[in-house]
């Protein structure tokens, strides 16, 4: 029986995460988490075969939380379920981490497949993202400028892209002000821009920000 942790800040959504894993005899939803934090609770208090993590939620998230639990939970395998379609998501949800990677409007059956397969061991994406990073390794010089930030500094530009300030950012990532203003100004160099109100265009426009938090 695969033990699972269900980890993301919409109710509604854990709850039919839980339908669909009910109809299967080899895996059983242990554990809730609501958020980064929640998550951080329940795998420093519980053992499970996997874990199943939104990539965006309050508090902690996205691959500095893969990351954290990364270290303290080494032989923990991390799914990812994502509203992103973007590859880019996914490569750094890998590259953190994680060992398999699903968008949210997949398929229950591909759902279960990942499921399994993440859990003996194994690695999944679903054949269309494969696709894509496939062709983006051919296309490596053409690649677009968000490609080219680090995990910090892509957190960091989605944060300003989403509208939070310089302040919000320091105290939500325990930084200094003067180090998260350093941080932007590297993000607007590196994407060869000149304000916040041309990341946000920019985000918008690739599918790199979250939707509305909705419950």
């Amino acid at each position: 029986m695969i033990s699972i942790l269900i980890a993301d800040d919409h109710t509604l959504m854990r709850e039919g995460l839980k339908q669909i894993l009910a109809a299967s005899e080899d895996v059983i939803v242990s554990g809730e988490a609501c958020d980064g934090f929640d998550v951080l609770d329940k795998i420093r208090g519980g053992e499970y075969d996997l874990l199943l993590l939104d990539m965006s939620m309050p508090g902690r998230n996205g691959v500095e939380l893969i990351k954290q639990i990364k270290t303290e939970k080494p032989r923990l395998p991390m799914l990812v379920l994502s509203m992103h379609k973007e590859s880019e998501y996914a490569v750094r949800a890998l590259r953190a981490g994680a060992a398999g990677y699903l968008c949210k409007d997949s398929a229950s059956k591909q759902l279960l497949r990942a499921i399994r397969e993440v859990a003996a061991g194994g690695r999944f994406i679903s054949p269309e993202l494969a696709a894509d990073l496939a062709f983006g390794v051919i296309r490596q010089d053409n690649r677009p400028p968000h490609a080219l930030l680090s995990d910090r500094e892509f957190l960091i530009f989605r944060m300003l892209a989403a509208g939070d300030g310089i302040t919000a950012i320091a105290q939500r990532l325990n930084l200094s002000a003067k180090t998260v203003s350093t941080y932007k100004t590297r993000v607007l160099r590196k994407m060869q821009m000149s304000s916040v109100p041309d990341l946000v265009r920019y985000g918008l426009a690739h599918g790199l920000l979250d939707e509305p938090t909705k419950h």
